[in-house]
């Protein structure tokens, strides 16, 4: 078996060689003189050399303490690192994060968030993986997220979900449309015009054909494409009008398109935080799913059209205690 010394060890070798001697180390250490001694008698037994010569004015290291003490802050200088940055793992302060989202919300909900997040715990690092509804549910049922965020309405039984926003559906015409200039548009008003549509794997089709359907509004030629930019694009260039939610919208500024309410319904979307309870929580996930919940208190502020709701109110298909749903 090799050498066996531990931390306590090289801690008193290291203050005994700083001070220049066993009074001043001690007094460091917060021991005693004689315990002190023993402590770096014992390493010298255990590694078969002397570390350190006595003068008429203080101690000085061996050719081999010196050697050792090189050693000696070294082997400290990365256990204290280590453990400084557990402690920072333990207050929230350092370690990962990890969130999978929708596109729009990566680009419009969560940047204030985590900007604000970052002020406060500037060491913890956040990954962002954004996807489909689909995805993003996929990813943190696997546990390979802490968290999600995600407007999907059929959710597993065994996620936790909870409301932390919720935003407003608008068409979306171009500049140069009737349209544009109303206060506010029916649904039943889309009637045979162009639609430019997102595709099936998006949630804004999902909740789009539904309502379509129920209101028994027959649209125009039909043009489907996968993400905000191809159908804001699209529907600048006069292929259509489109539907599209509040957090969306920032995203379509640079298309020659107009934003108008729509009621008659009135469309809304509830925005939920999807977390494992399965899965511990780390005190820095702890941390943004607080910063999330608690966004309005912070100031953080969103699109016109979109709002947080009051403290993150859970959401009333599950239950509080074991995130299974309720009905």
């Amino acid at each position: 078996m090799g050498i066996d010394v531990g931390i306590r060890h090289l801690r008193a070798v290291v203050a005994v060689a700083d001070e220049s001697g066993y009074s001043a180390a001690a007094a460091r250490l917060h021991t005693a003189q004689s315990s002190l001694s023993r402590t770096v008698q014992d390493v010298e037994r255990r590694i078969g050399v002397r570390l350190f010569e006595r003068t008429t004015r203080s101690v000085v290291p061996t050719r081999e303490g010196a050697e050792f003490c090189l050693l000696a802050r070294g082997v400290l200088a990365e256990h204290d690192r280590a453990l400084a940055h557990f402690e920072g793992f333990l207050r929230g302060d350092r370690g990962t994060v990890s969130v999978a989202v929708l596109p729009s919300l990566a680009a419009t909900l969560l940047p204030p968030v985590l900007a604000a997040y970052r002020a406060a715990r500037p060491d913890v690092a956040v990954e962002v993986r954004d996807g489909l509804a689909g995805e993003v549910t996929a990813l943190v049922l696997s546990g390979a997220v802490d968290l999600a965020l995600t407007v999907a309405e059929d959710l597993p039984a065994t996620l936790q979900a909870v409301t932390i926003a919720e935003d407003d559906y608008f068409l979306l015409v171009p500049s140069s449309h009737a349209l544009a200039t109303q206060a506010g548009v029916t649904w039943a008003e889309l009637g045979g015009e162009p639609f430019v549509a997102f595709d099936h794997a998006s949630s804004i089709r999902t909740f789009t054909d539904r309502v379509l359907a129920r209101e028994e509004v027959p649209l125009g030629p039909v043009t489907e494409a996968r993400n905000v930019g191809s159908v804001a694009g699209l529907v600048g260039a006069g292929l259509g009008v489109s539907v599209v939610p509040a957090l969306v919208l920032p995203m379509t500024g640079f298309a020659d398109v107009v934003a108008v309410p729509l009621r008659d319904p009135v469309g809304r979307r509830a925005v939920r935080l999807l977390r494992d309870p399965r899965r511990p929580v780390a005190p820095a996930v702890a941390g943004l799913v607080t910063m999330l919940a608690d966004a309005a208190t912070h100031g953080i502020g969103l699109p016109a059209g979109a709002r947080w709701t009051a403290s993150g109110s859970p959401d009333p298909r599950l239950s509080p205690s074991s995130g299974r749903a309720s009905g």
